[in-house]
């Protein structure tokens, strides 16, 4: 009778050896073999490193762009300001001592009216 406990009738411990079998079967044989495997494992290596370096570049001009993007959306975010500031304004037509604002009007006062009301 066989024991419940050992590994052998594990459904895991099965697959892990036949998982090793298979690795047995794909290894190199011969000079040509590990040619062809050093050969793999160079030119991932390869690509590993060129990926690394077009990240690096990649994120170094985000980074630098940065500044010039934000001045762009800055210089549109007034002007579309400025835009709306003009429709809501309408055809007021300014009179001398009264200056158009965005919030409304204001009078500038001057010094000879100030002394008339004293």
């Amino acid at each position: 009778m066989s024991d419940p406990h050992d590994p052998r009738h594990n459904p895991a411990w099965q697959a892990a050896r036949q998982w090793q079998a298979r690795a047995r079967q794909t290894r190199p044989q011969g000079l040509l073999g590990t040619l062809k495997l050093l050969l793999l494992w160079l030119l991932f290596g390869v690509m590993m490193v060129v990926a690394l370096v077009l990240g690096l570049v990649f994120l170094l001009l985000g980074w630098a762009l940065m500044p010039l993007l934000r001045y762009r959306l800055k210089k549109r975010m007034e002007q579309m300001r400025a835009d709306q500031a003009q429709d809501v304004g309408g055809d007021y037509h300014a009179t001398p001592g009264r200056h158009e604002t965005l919030e409304g009007h204001y009078e500038v006062k001057s010094d000879e009216h100030d002394e008339r009301r004293h």
